[in-house]
């Protein structure tokens, strides 16, 4: 069973995502939080397997408090979802840069927001729609100059090419199909990369691409 936990201070909002969430079988909400203190609180109490975190909020943003569960090496299990009114939030890339595995739209339709539930409790990230894809150049593009990722060197050379793909937005099957390898394999590279940059999530790959330098926001086309 997925735990969601919901943090927005729009008690209309968390109702409607309860409702929807909880009618699934292998979903159920284990809680609400109205700002962003309260949902660390409760993410520390209640161990969910997922956060649908609200970006605006009073008290502690849910920028802040992403920023304090993604860096609590006990809450090292737990996934955050940002969510957003505008697809053109200014703290996304930021977010994602916190620890996040990445972000939706508040008027995503129902099955989006479901398979985005199950993919990132399943281990991926929320990076491949063009959309997210764009607005992480645009940000990445804001950043600090490209620096050397901390164990980048350690890579093999395929690894580098796996997470140059990864930080492009391709998925494990798109990276396959590219380097003529088997979905497993790349799966294994994109594992090892991971492991060896210390990355919590594909997103925070996506990040370290762009930082090393290895991807470039123009390069997305």
């Amino acid at each position: 069973m997925i735990r969601v936990l919901l943090a927005d201070d729009q008690s209309l909002v968390r109702a409607g995502f309860r409702a929807l969430l909880d009618a699934q079988c292998d979903i159920e909400v284990a809680g609400e939080a109205a700002d962003g203190a309260e949902a660390v609180r409760m993410v520390g109490e209640l161990r969910p397997d997922i956060v649908l975190m609200d970006i605006r909020m009073p008290h502690l943003d849910g920028l802040a408090a992403t920023r304090a569960i993604t860096e609590d090496a006990r809450l090292n299990s737990v996934k955050v979802v940002m969510l957003t009114t505008f697809e053109l939030d200014e703290y996304v890339f930021e977010a994602i840069r916190s620890g996040a595995s990445g972000f939706l739209v508040k008027d995503t339709e129902p099955d989006e927001l479901l398979r985005a539930v199950r993919a990132v409790v399943g281990g991926d990230a929320l990076l491949s729609p063009g959309v997210t894809r764009r607005l992480i150049a645009e940000f990445a593009a804001r950043s600090k100059e490209p620096a050397a990722a901390t164990g980048l060197s350690e890579l093999t050379e395929r690894e580098r090419e796996v997470m140059a793909l990864v930080g492009m937005g391709l998925s494990n099957d798109e990276i396959a199909r590219r380097l003529v390898v088997s979905p497993l394999t790349a799966k294994t590279h994109v594992s090892r990369a991971m492991v060896k940059l210390g990355a919590r999530d594909r997103a925070q790959l996506v990040v370290f691409a762009y930082e090393s330098g290895l991807v470039r926001p123009g390069w997305l086309g």
